[in-house]
């Protein structure tokens, strides 16, 4: 298996690329603070029902350090953290959060450097009742996110790579970015305007 701090070299348009849309989460989902940092770890998953956090609380005491906290939520409502728990699971080496939901206290996020990726700030936080496994095949942003898979994430959105792909991936992902590299902006153009006209032609467009 690929470490997967060699992801952190690989921007999430690269991997876009070669995973397709199902394994990039919805634009909701962004970064609370810039400029952002590219975060790379393998995911801890969470699932907290709407107006309740125990469970991302508990979890930042449970979670390998270098892992990304990935929540499935889907409340708007209700904060899952705040700057306490933020510092926390920094301290004690989280990644990062990844939270299909909403925190409070972004601006003690940001001073501290902690990346948090999120749907929005509310100041309301949520109780702390309900109880759930962790490490679960949950939903975020419309990606199904399992434990272990390689999350990440910086200001151009969050890709999710399966665990079970992550050496061809990573592969992949480094031939395109040689391929990019090696081809100076003339020979992109070039190539980028034949490949465009050969699709107007193809799709009827008459000039």
């Amino acid at each position: 298996m690929s470490d997967t701090a060699e992801f952190e070299k690989i921007p999430p348009t690269t991997l876009a690329d070669v995973l397709g849309r199902e394994r990039v989460m919805d634009l909701g989902i962004r970064p609370l603070w810039t400029p952002m940092p590219r975060v790379a770890g393998p995911a801890f998953t969470v699932r907290c029902p709407p107006g309740d956090n125990l469970m991302l609380h508990a979890a930042i005491y449970r979670a390998e350090p270098g892992s990304v906290i990935v929540v499935q939520s889907g409340d708007l409502d209700y904060a899952l953290a705040g700057g306490n728990v933020c510092a926390v699971a920094h301290r004690r080496g989280v990644a990062a959060f990844v939270l299909d939901g909403v925190i409070r206290d972004v601006a003690e996020t940001r001073e501290l450097g902690f990346p948090v990726f999120a749907r929005g700030v509310m100041p309301i936080p949520g109780t702390k009742k309900a109880v759930s496994p962790f490490d679960e095949p949950i939903d975020c942003g419309g990606v199904r996110v399992e434990a272990g898979d390689v999350v990440v994430a910086d200001e151009e959105g969050i890709v999710v790579v399966p665990r079970d792909r992550q050496d061809q991936v990573l592969r992949d992902a480094r031939a395109k970015l040689e391929k990019e590299a090696s081809q100076s902006l003339d020979d992109w153009e070039a190539e980028h305007h034949a490949r465009i006209t050969k699709a107007l032609r193809d799709n009827g467009f008459a000039d």
